[in-house]
C-alpha cells in the first residue's frame, strides 16, 4: 500500500513489475529472497501518518529544485520496520505502525514529496531485514541504532531519539549488577545482530552468552524465566510494553545501561539517490522539533499500561469469582470424601491468586510513579508540580510559614539544539535536573521540569534570603560546568532564575506561580544568568 495520498497508481505497479523482471534476471541465487521480499510488499500494512502534525518544523530548510524534483519521481520507497516503542509500535488489530519514527519520517516524506509503502514483514528477524536493505529489496529501515559495521552496507541519518538498554532478570534474583564489567560472572542472553552484540562479547565468555534469532523477543525472556540464562540484555522501553502484553511480570528491570545509550536513525540502502535522500533527511532532522511527537507517544504508552492494568484487575476479580463458585461447588461435592486434599487445594489457589495480586499492586505503585515523572530528566512532571504547589499552599494558609517557588529557564537553550542538536540539548537537561536534585535536598522540597527547558522548584517554609541562596549556588553551579553553548554570549550555557515568596496574606497559588514568572522575565530583560526575586507581603 502507498502510504502517501495522491501517489500514482502506475508508478506502484511499475515498481513491483521491476521486481518481478529482477526475479528472472538475477538468477536463481536470489530468486527464493527476492520473491519472498515480493510477497510481502504485495501486502504492505498502512502506515498511521496523521501523526506528522505532531512535527513541527523551526527553522528554514534549502533543497534545490532539481533535487526536489529527483525525489518526486522516485518509485515509491520500500519501508522495513520493527516495533519499538516509543519509536515505532505495530497495531496488530489495525495493522498500522505508529511512533515518533514514524511521525518524523510522515513528515519529511511529505515535505520532499516521497511517497513509499511499508512492507510486512513481522514474521522475519532483525537480521533478515537488515540482509533486505544490504540486498537492496528494500530501501530504509525504522528505526536502527548506528554501528560501524551497518554503515558499511548502509546509510544512517542523523540521530532523533534516544533510548537505553537494560539488564533484566527474574524478580527477586540478588545480584550485584552495576553496569556491563558485572556480566562476565553470568549467563547472558540477547537478540542476535544487536549493536551490543560486539561489546557483549569482549566481556562475557562464549560459554556463557546466548543469541536469540527469532522473529519475537519472547524466547529470550522465557529463557530467563526457566532458567536457561541468568539475565537478558535488551531494550528498556520496548521491555516495559512488552511486560504487560506477554505477563512477564516475574521479570524485572536490575540495571539501566546509562552509559551506553543508543541513538536511533534511519537507515536507507546504499545507493546514490539515498545518499542524496540522507541529506536532505538530515537537514530536516536539524530543523525540527518533535517534542509533541515524543510527550504523545510516551503518554500514549503510559495509557496503554493504564488500561491494561484496569482490564487485567477486572479479569482477575472475575477469575477469582469464577475459582471461588467453583471451589465452592466442589467443597460440596467432595466434602465428605476428600476434605484434606480440598483443603490442600484451596490453600494452593488461593496463594497463587494472592501472589497475582500483589504482583498487580506492585505492578500498579510503579506505573503511579512513572505518571508522576518526567521521562527525560527523572524530575517530578508538570502535572505533579502544580499538585504539589496546591498542597504547599494550603499548608501556608495553615500554618503561615513562608513559601517559596522558583521558575527556572535556560538561557539560549535554542541555539543548543539549532547548534549541536536535540542529542547535545538533552545532555545539557539531564545535567540541569541533576543539579536541582542535589541542591533542592530537603524532603519537603520539589524540583521538576516544568515543559521544554523551564524548570520549577517549590521550596516550604523557606525565607526570601534562604531562597536566594538556594537560587545561586543552582546559578553558579550551571555556569561552573562550562558547558559550551557557541551561539550565545558569552558561549556557555547559563539560567535565569524568577523567585516569589508569600509571607502575608492571600494571593492565590496562581498568583504566586505569575510572580515568580514575572521575576524570571524581569533577570531575562537585565542581561539573563542572573536571579531576580520578590515577596508577597
Amino acid at each position: 500500500m502507498i502510504a502517501r495520498p495522491g501517489a500514482s497508481p502506475g508508478l506502484e505497479t511499475e515498481g513491483k513489475r521491476g521486481i518481478v523482471a529482477a526475479v528472472f534476471a538475477g538468477g536463481v541465487r536470489h530468486s527464493i529472497l527476492l520473491g519472498i521480499a515480493l510477497c510481502a510488499l504485495l501486502a504492505s500494512p498502512a502506515l498511521a501518518c496523521n501523526g506528522a502534525q505532531n512535527i513541527l518544523l523551526t527553522g528554514s530548510v534549502n533543497i534545490d529544485a532539481g533535487q526536489m524534483a529527483e525525489f518526486r519521481s522516485m518509485p515509491p520507497l520500500k519501508v522495513v520496520a520493527v516495533s519499538a516503542p516509543p519509536m515505532a509500535r505495530y497495531d496488530e488489530k489495525r495493522k498500522v505502525y505508529t511512533g515518533i519514527g514514524m511521525d518524523i519520517f510522515c513528515f519529511i516524506a511529505e515535505e520532499l514529496g516521497i511517497r513509499f509503502e511499508v512492507a510486512t514483514t513481522q514474521d522475519k528477524t532483525v537480521a533478515d531485514k537488515l540482509q533486505l536493505i544490504r540486498e537492496g529489496l528494500a530501501d530504509v529501515f525504522i528505526p536502527l541504532s548506528h554501528s560501524v559495521e551497518r554503515e558499511k552496507h548502509g546509510i544512517f541519518t542523523s540521530p532523533y531519539y534516544e533510548s537505553h538498554y537494560a539488564i533484566i532478570a527474574r524478580h527477586g534474583l540478588r545480584a550485584p549488577i552495576h553496569g556491563l564489567a558485572d556480566l562476565e560472572k553470568y549467563r547472558v542472553g540477547y537478540v542476535k545482530g544487536v549493536v551490543f552484540e560486539p561489546i557483549l562479547q569482549d566481556i562475557v565468555p562464549a560459554s556463557q552468552l546466548r543469541a536469540y534469532d527469532q522473529t519475537s523477543s519472547d524466547g529470550l525472556f522465557l529463557a530467563v524465566r526457566n532458567g536457561e540464562i541468568d539475565v537478558a540484555v535488551f531494550n528498556k522501553s520496548i521491555f516495559i510494553e512488552k511486560r504487560y502484553r506477554q505477563e512477564f511480570f516475574d521479570l524485572e528491570v536490575i540495571h539501566t545501561l546509562r552509559e551506553h545509550p543508543r541513538a536511533y536513525r534511519f537507515y536507507f540502502s546504499r545507493t546514490p539517490e539515498h545518499q542524496r535522500l540522507a541529506a536532505a533527511f538530515d537537514q530536516y532532522l536539524a530543523a525540527i522539533d518533535i517534542s509533541k511527537s515524543v510527550t504523545m507517544h510516551e503518554d500514549g504508552e503510559r495509557e496503554f499500561l493504564e488500561r491494561y492494568m484496569a482490564q487485567r484487575q477486572q479479569r482477575v476479580l472475575l477469575q477469582y469469582a469464577s475459582v471461588g463458585a467453583a471451589l465452592l461447588a466442589l467443597a460440596f461435592y467432595l466434602a465428605f470424601l476428600r476434605y484434606r486434599r480440598l483443603t490442600s487445594l484451596l490453600a494452593e489457589r488461593n496463594g497463587y491468586i494472592q501472589q497475582q495480586q500483589q504482583a498487580l499492586q506492585d505492578a500498579y505503585r510503579k506505573l503511579e510513579a512513572l505518571s508522576r515523572t518526567d521521562s527525560l530528566t527523572g524530575l517530578s512532571n508538570r502535572r505533579h508540580f502544580d499538585q504539589m504547589l496546591a498542597y504547599e499552599y494550603a499548608h501556608y494558609q495553615r500554618t503561615g510559614s513562608p513559601l517559596s517557588l522558583f521558575v527556572i529557564d535556560v538561557d539560549h537553550f535554542k541555539e543548543v539544539n539549532d547548534y549541536y542538536g536535540h542529542a547535545t540539548g538533552d545532555e545539557y537537561l539531564h545535567t540541569v535536573a541533576r543539579i536541582l536534585e542535589s541542591n533542592v535536598t530537603r524532603l519537603t522540597d520539589l524540583a521538576a521540569r516544568y515543559g521544554g527547558e523551564e524548570f520549577t522548584c517549590l521550596l516550604p517554609d523557606t525565607t526570601p534570603e534562604a531562597a536566594l541562596k538556594v537560587a545561586e549556588r543552582i546559578r553558579r553551579a550551571i555556569a561552573a560546568q562550562g558547558l559550551p553553548n557557541a551561539l550565545a554570549t558569552p558561549p556557555l550555557l547559563t539560567l535565569c532564575i524568577g523567585i516569589a515568596t508569600v509571607i502575608e496574606g492571600d494571593p492565590g497559588a496562581q498568583t504566586l506561580f505569575d510572580q515568580a514568572d514575572a521575576q524570571l522575565y524581569k533577570a531575562k530583560q537585565a542581561g539573563r544568568d542572573r536571579v531576580c526575586t520578590t515577596v508577597i507581603e
